[in-house]
């Protein structure tokens, strides 16, 4: 039996691990720096040695896996079937619908040659084949409109076949520049549906649908408040004639998309002639949807609701929702703490929670409490000595730092209902702030001057240009974020140009 006594370590790297998070630049100082240091540290995400690319750590991957999880529920339960198509896409199928392809073009990776060879001046070096050159280019998927619509093609011909509603989880390439983990990588993981209706207004009730499906993920489970919106003309995806989108406000006052809905129209049935007979055995164009989240909303995640001292993870989204760490002196204190936990930890599994039983005897409580407040695990609970002789548990808050002593008689149902308190607090904390940095403006010396010192969403006029959008973007780096679907339409004049406008739109920085 291994010696259940803790052991002291004094050696530089647990004095650095038990620390760890009071090193953590705080937002205060470099917000962008806090986050980059955070993914790291709370063992999120890292940098890869392939440039623009991240990998997944096991923790982050386990909280993607229940965004997953909870997300497929929804798709399937409003009708949605799961699919693969290729990663590849050739140039000539790619290029198909103008537009989409005009608009992903610059983001483009290509595959050229399909061989290898040795390396004849430079030994154990291998170079491309130039003999290997495939008669087609093929792009890797920046998004999957020109393959999967390629394929509906040989699916649909009767009305009977309709609709069609697909969704893909899969990996897509975007060659980023600048990239920031799980906010703008070069390749990054999403899911994507695409769907086929027999009629327009059937496509733009899918759209709506999927909008909210997300609109009530982001709120509901991520405890992360959204305005639902329809992007402008020049924001719209390339190849949609309609872009629904869920927009999120982050601490730094800087916005975040964290979902978009398209309507297609006919334009990528045109594309790809994608037609089907009607019940009089006529000839139509089917009308089109997609619509995708990706990691990036982990990146929502970390930015909404995390403070100085680590991650603070919503009790739904939340790998291990409850850790116990013992404190004890000898192996005997250790047996008799460990009897009892391991009732509680039955009780709370049985309730569905999930939680972790932090028995290591490699490290202090210390390092512990420290490790698990970096991570973000809603609920600590320690337990000594005095509480087995008193009938008690500490229990402490991640989310508000708040401790305090329960009796064990009942605690299971206490923690669960803890948990979903906490859910609501982080909802409830996350939407004061976002409403309060909503700021109605007249001018534009008003927007220069609340964009630069307060931040969040500017309601402000707007004369309905891209010429006018395009300048404010190139004057303050602000862009339309979306059109609210609840906004009051009202005369006024745009903030900019002075021009009649019939509304406000939400203007923000943003990720």
């Amino acid at each position: 039996m291994p010696n259940k006594l803790v052991k002291i370590y004094t050696n530089n790297f647990c004095a650095k691990i038990f620390i760890m998070s009071k090193n953590l630049t705080t937002r205060a100082e470099d917000y962008s720096k806090w986050y980059n240091e955070l993914v790291v540290k709370a063992d999120l995400a890292e940098n890869s040695g392939v440039r623009g690319c991240m990998v997944i750590k096991p923790y982050g991957y386990a909280i993607w896996e229940k965004m997953q999880a909870e997300l497929d529920r929804m798709f399937k339960e409003t009708g949605h079937s799961n699919a693969y198509f290729p990663l590849f896409v050739p140039k000539s199928m790619f290029e198909a619908e103008e537009k989409n392809a005009e608009g992903f073009a610059k983001e483009c990776a290509i595959v050229t040659h399909y061989r290898l060879k040795t390396d004849e001046d430079n030994k154990g070096k291998l170079i491309v084949d130039p003999n290997a050159k495939l008669e087609e280019e093929l792009i890797v998927r920046p998004t999957s409109e020109a393959i999967i619509w390629s394929t509906y093609k040989g699916w649909v011909q009767s009305y009977r076949d309709l609709p069609l509603l697909i969704n893909q989880w899969a990996n897509v390439v975007r060659w980023e520049m600048r990239t920031r983990l799980f906010l703008r990588t070069a390749e990054f993981l999403w899911q994507e549906g695409h769907t086929a209706h027999a009629t327009r207004q059937e496509a733009i009730e899918e759209s709506e649908k999927m909008m909210n499906v997300y609109a009530d993920f982001v709120q509901n489970f991520m405890a992360i408040p959204v305005i639902k919106g329809l992007k402008t003309e020049t924001e719209r995806f390339a190849g949609a004639d309609e872009t629904y989108c869920i927009e999120a406000l982050m601490q730094d006052g800087k916005a975040l998309q964290a979902g978009t809905s398209h309507f297609l129209g006919q334009n990528f049935a045109k594309a790809f002639d994608v037609k089907f007979a009607n019940k009089e055995g006529k000839q139509e164009h089917v009308w089109g949807t997609s619509w995708g989240v990706s990691t990036r909303l982990m990146g929502a995640l970390v930015m909404t609701h995390s403070d100085d001292k680590g991650l603070i993870l919503p009790p739904n989204l939340a790998p291990i929702q409850v850790v116990i760490v013992p404190i004890y002196k000898t192996d005997e204190q250790f047996d008799a703490i460990s009897e009892q936990v391991n009732g509680l930890v039955a009780e709370l599994r049985k309730l569905g929670i999930s939680v972790k039983y932090d028995n290591r005897d490699t490290q202090k409580p210390g390092f512990k409490f420290a490790e698990w407040e970096l991570k973000g695990v809603p609920v600590r609970i320690a337990v000594g000595p005095n509480d087995l002789e008193n009938g008690t548990y500490e229990i402490a808050r991640r989310d508000n730092l708040s401790k305090e002593v329960v009796a064990k008689d009942g605690v299971a149902a206490y923690i669960q209902n803890l948990l979903a308190t906490i859910q609501n607090d982080l909802f409830a904390k996350a939407l004061d702030y976002r409403d309060t940095h909503i700021t109605e403006v007249n001018s534009f010396e008003e927007f220069k001057e609340v964009l630069e010192t307060k931040g969040g969403f500017l309601a402000a006029h707007w004369d309905g240009t891209a010429e006018t959008e395009e300048k404010i973007k190139e004057l303050t780096k602000a862009t339309i974020r979306c059109i609210a679907l609840d906004r009051v339409e009202e005369a006024g004049t745009c903030v900019l140009t002075g021009k009649p406008s019939i509304g406000r739109v939400l203007f923000a920085k943003a990720y």
